[in-house]
């Protein structure tokens, strides 16, 4: 999608570059990237074959660049150039640049097209004629390394070699216009439009023939390049072989030279280019100090006067400058297409030593490229991948994913051989760092997953070990639903202890990666349910406890702890097999857990007693003393006291008792002893109290201090704000109209027919007996200080003419109120109780008396609410 988007963006098009050019139809042009030929005339486009979608150069030569030149110029230079291109297409050489479309010609253009190129030499020197404004980034700062200057002329040297001895040509303009750098960096002959074809019967070092005068006079496209041209062709007018040998002497001297060369001839007049060459012949040793020292003799004898001294192209491809390690490695995998796959193999295991010598723009745009040649043979891949993925090490991210990530992501699905995926494990920190994240997703983790399912152990602990290293790069969706659930898979399926351990060491090192409630929903309920428990594995189920408690981002839940955690490690402890070590680590653990657990619910128990204690505090303001009576009789038989009493009483259990034991009555100085205790704790808590209880200590308080007054006989009313007994006074109030009576007594109730027949009209007092409230005891209503109505009768003896013993329904009467009720045998009036009347409570100051209306609707309500 992004080269489609290069492509429609573009500044220049065929349209505009090429009109009615045939070339159009197979290819599109990208960008302009450099200029070639004669005089730079031919500008170089970065181009896409649309059939193949592959890269491409498309030369082309706009006319209007000649209209310069006269007709009879313009038609001798594009006659050369047509010459050039047919004389480049027929010949096949690796040295010699390679057309993929021949020729094609337009009304306004000549355009072919040929494999990738980066530049010509010329524009690498700096010559920068028919190149885009401005120079292509890639070509800023540019420099030649020694390796590749050294290894371009070795390729020149061959191809010049297949030329004269096989072709049985001269090239006649070897110059920077005609060579082609491609985009993996090798030198490429081009520029055939002075090339001259002779006969089987000359030697290639030996006898000259005529060629013809150069016409030094007609434009720069006319004729060969003037400062690389030998001293024969324009003096003697003749040419051989060793003429284009002159020329690459010449051409190493301006590669070394800032692009300058030895014979500066170009725009001189023949008599200054004899000069020239008279004082070449007396060059001191000194004019070549800009050569390396190794090559400035080699030089020397290539830029001889006499053709014959000059060395052939064989003999120069064999010179000691060419024996360099790094060229011998470039010619070697050039020319692995020759060799078997053991000598490709021995030769693959050197190489690394020698890549991290080489310069990361030779081993990206040389090396790579012949190694990736290799990746369409499996058995090859175990030696050529260390060395693809060494030199990917030194990229940068986008080198790497432009130059090597596209050839290498058929090899992320090789299973066989099996060194394929181990090389891959050992080098994932390094892909997941430098990989788009989409190759990740689809090629990069399926691998690793692979891996971990795959039946070969030394794959599977290999997966293991390497994964906490790269864990931090792995997406938290792929981690929790794709890698942690085939790692628990594995640690449960394998039959290989070894595997085991690692997969709890490889779970171990990453809960550092993990949150917390993943750890707990997902990692320790998983523990239990390991097959085996070996002391490697308990160890390692161990240390992924420990783990989980003591890092600060995880922690385990003291539920959790003491529910889950616990009651699964502490039998791992009795297990055999394990030292005393390991033991001793086991039960560190687990006291490590319990007196977690005990720091941690007993904060929370002391917090709720805290809570629960203030709650008392309150509730101890309004604390009513309970009645002794009880509807349930006392069943308790008497006995000597049980040996776990003391036990239970001391665990807290006291209050559990029997269900058939009453508590004791206490005594009325007991019950008056607390009361008063009660009231001053309620005074003590009084700056904290409501109006409401005010008013009702207040009047506790006076009624305690009547009571006292009088000798301490009886018990004194008190009165207390309880909710449910203002609730049911409420209720008793919109039952009852309110009419004073016309005769005052300090009875609480005036004589009304809602009374039942059988009950006295006369009550007395009895100083054993509580009062009674109506929700409980059934007391007469009495408005306090609050406002609420309170009934205080007590020790309630109705009179019935029969004797019949009810005390087995007594367990029927409902409990209103929380309070004791009057039982049955009482209101029927038991023959022990016969003989004493009805008592009255003590008086109170003139509380105001209430009659009841006789009503029948009302006191069906009233008994109905009474139970």
């Amino acid at each position: 999608m992004e080269m489609l988007h290069r492509i429609k963006n573009t500044v220049s098009n065929f349209s505009t570059v090429l009109p009615g050019n045939p070339v159009t139809r197979e290819y599109e042009i990208i960008e302009h990237i450099a200029s070639a030929g004669p005089a730079l005339l031919w500008k170089v486009y970065k181009g896409i074959k649309k059939s193949t979608k592959e890269e491409a150069a498309v030369f082309v030569l706009e006319k209007k660049l000649l209209e310069r030149y006269s007709k009879q110029e313009k038609e001798l230079i594009l006659s050369i150039l047509k010459k050039g291109v047919a004389n480049l297409t027929r010949l096949r050489h690796p040295s010699i640049l390679t057309v993929q479309h021949s020729l094609e010609e337009s009304r306004e253009s000549l355009a072919f097209a040929t494999e990738p190129v980066f530049a010509s030499l010329a524009n690498i020197l700096g010559y920068q004629e028919n190149m885009p404004v401005p120079p292509p980034k890639s070509l800023k700062d540019f420099e030649l390394y020694d390796v590749e200057i050294k290894y371009g002329f070795l390729q020149l040297t061959e191809g010049l070699a297949f030329l004269h001895n096989d072709v049985k040509m001269i090239h006649g303009n070897i110059n920077p216009e005609s060579i082609l750098v491609n985009r993996n960096g090798a030198w490429k002959l081009a520029g055939f439009d002075f090339s001259t074809q002779f006969s089987n019967s000359v030697d290639s070092q030996g006898e000259q023939f005529s060629f013809g005068e150069i016409e030094i006079e007609m434009p720069p496209p006319c004729h060969p390049h003037l400062d690389y041209v030998a001293p024969e062709r324009i003096l003697g007018c003749s040419n051989c072989p060793a003429s284009d040998m002159f020329s690459v002497g010449a051409l190493f001297y301006a590669v070394h030279n800032q692009g300058k060369s030895l014979l500066m001839n170009s725009g001189c007049s023949l008599s200054t280019i004899k000069q020239n060459f008279n004082h070449l012949k007396k060059l001191s040793p000194n004019a070549f100090n800009c050569l390396p020292p190794e090559s400035r003799e080699h030089v020397r004898m290539l830029l001889n006067a006499t053709a014959e001294l000059r060395p052939d192209a064989y003999q120069t491809s064999k010179l000691p400058m060419f024996e360099d390690i790094g060229v011998k490695t470039l010619q070697y995998l050039d020319s692995l297409y020759q060799w078997d796959n053991l000598q490709k193999s021995q030769f693959y295991k050197g190489l690394p030593q020698i890549l991290s010598k080489m310069p990361k723009r030779v081993t990206l745009h040389r090396v790579i490229p012949c190694l990736a040649k290799e990746y369409h043979t499996p058995e090859m891949v175990p030696f050529v991948l260390p060395n693809v993925l060494l030199v990917a090490e030194e990229a940068t991210k986008e080198e790497f994913q432009s130059l090597i990530l596209q050839d290498m992501i058929p090899l992320f699905r090789l299973q066989e051989p099996i060194q394929v995926t181990l090389i891959f494990m050992q080098k994932m920190e390094l892909l997941l760092s430098k990989c788009p994240q989409v190759v990740i997703s689809n090629h990069v983790l399926p691998m690793i997953y692979r891996a971990l399912e795959s039946d070969a152990q030394q794959i599977q602990e290999l997966c293991l070990s390497i994964i906490p290293k790269f864990a931090s790069l792995i997406e938290y969706a792929a981690m929790k639903n794709a890698l942690l659930p085939r790692i628990k898979k594995l640690c449960i399926s394998t039959s290989y202890l070894s595997v085991r351990v690692n997969c709890l060491v490889c779970l171990g090192k990453l809960l550092e990666h993990l949150d917390k409630w993943l750890v707990l929903d997902e990692i320790l309920p998983f523990l239990p349910q390991i097959p085996s428990k070996e002391p490697a594995v308990l160890m390692g189920i161990l240390g992924i406890l420990k783990l989980t408690m003591s890092h600060k981002k995880l922690g385990i839940t003291k539920e959790i702890m003491a529910t889950k955690i616990i009651p699964f490690i502490m039998p791992l402890s009795i297990e055999n097999g394990l030292t005393l070590n390991q033991f001793n680590a086991i039960m560190s653990v687990v006291k490590e857990m319990v007196n977690y657990v005990e720091a941690e619910h007993k904060t929370k128990l002391e917090q709720l007693n805290s809570i629960r204690q203030e709650h008392s505090s309150t509730l101890e303001m309004t604390h009513i003393v309970p009645s002794n009576q009880n509807l349930v009789p006392d069943f308790s038989q008497g006995g000597e006291k049980h040996v776990a009493d003391d036990l239970f009483q001391n665990l807290g259990l006291s209050s559990f008792g029997s269900p058939y034991e009453s508590p004791k009555s206490p005594s009325n100085s007991t019950n008056i002893l607390g009361k008063e205790l009660q009231m001053e704790k309620t005074h003590k808590k009084a700056s904290s109290m409501s109006l409401e209880e005010k008013k009702t200590l207040s009047w506790n308080q006076e009624q305690y201090q009547k009571w006292n007054s009088t000798g301490g006989r009886g018990e004194p009313l008190l009165l207390s704000h309880d909710a449910t007994s203002s609730l049911i006074d409420s209720n008793l109030k919109k039952l009852c109209s309110v009419k004073p009576t016309e005769s005052q007594s300090s009875l609480p109730f005036c004589s009304s027919p809602n009374i039942p027949n059988n009950w006295p009209s006369n009550f007395g007092t009895s100083s054993s007996q509580q009062p009674l409230s109506l929700v409980g005891n059934f007391s007469s209503p009495v408005l306090n200080p609050t406002g609420s109505t309170r009934l205080p009768f007590q020790n309630i003896t109705p009179t019935t003419a029969g004797s019949m013993d009810l005390r087995s329904l007594d367990s029927l009467l409902p409990n209103l109120g929380g309070r004791s009720s009057l039982t049955l045998s009482q209101l029927s009036g038991s023959s022990t109780k016969q003989d004493n009347p009805l008592s009255v409570a003590p008086k109170i100051p003139s509380p105001p008396c209430y009659s009841i209306p006789t009503n029948n609707t009302a006191k069906n309500e009233l008994d109905d609410l009474l139970g």
